[in-house]
């Protein structure tokens, strides 16, 4: 197992929206036998609101704000040692303090389909406040990219969650 998540057993995934993140973060806690969270799911829960509606009401800032304490308390409970898969929203991992959270707290994995699924997933919903402008969107998928870039690991192109949780069933991740 790589001795990093021994130390603090934390799986964050990262990605664009629409990456899959939350549904390979659940299929692979179920795998490990480890609990699961997406942080957005916490974000609302907490605030008693939707994403979109922060970032309606309080702006982007603001939403940044909440992501970041959201995240340091999961970071807490895994240096607890309680071992956590960690869905983030699409730009938690681009900010720079959650970023430096992370990289000491367990293993940073990139998810990273091709943006033609990307936008089939995305497209329509109306609760990503970033993704109504086609164009913008698009332009935000290049930009964060070389953020995504900095993470432990990178899973490039899959279509189904369990083709991702088996390429992270590698002996690496188990110990």
């Amino acid at each position: 197992m790589i001795l990093k998540l021994k130390r603090t057993p934390g799986i964050y995934l990262v990605g664009f929206m629409g990456s899959g993140k939350s549904t390979v973060g659940r299929a692979l806690a179920r795998e490990l036998g480890w609990g699961f969270c997406d942080l957005d799911e916490d974000i609302e829960a907490q605030h008693k609101c939707s994403i979109s509606e922060i970032f309606d009401k309080h702006g982007e800032a603001e939403f940044r704000r909440r992501e970041h304490e959201a995240l340091a308390r999961r970071v807490s409970q895994v240096q607890k040692g309680n071992p956590l898969v960690i869905a983030l929203g699409g730009g938690a991992f681009v900010q720079q303090n959650n970023f430096e959270l992370i990289e000491s707290a367990g293993v940073s994995i990139w998810l990273d389909p091709p943006f033609p699924i990307i936008r089939r997933r995305v497209e329509g919903s109306t609760h990503r406040p970033l993704a109504r402008d086609p164009v913008a969107f698009e332009k935000l998928y290049h930009e964060r990219r070389k953020h995504y870039a900095k993470a432990d690991y990178h899973i490039r192109d899959s279509e189904s969650a369990a083709a991702v949780v088996s390429i992270l069933q590698l002996p690496i991740f188990h110990g």
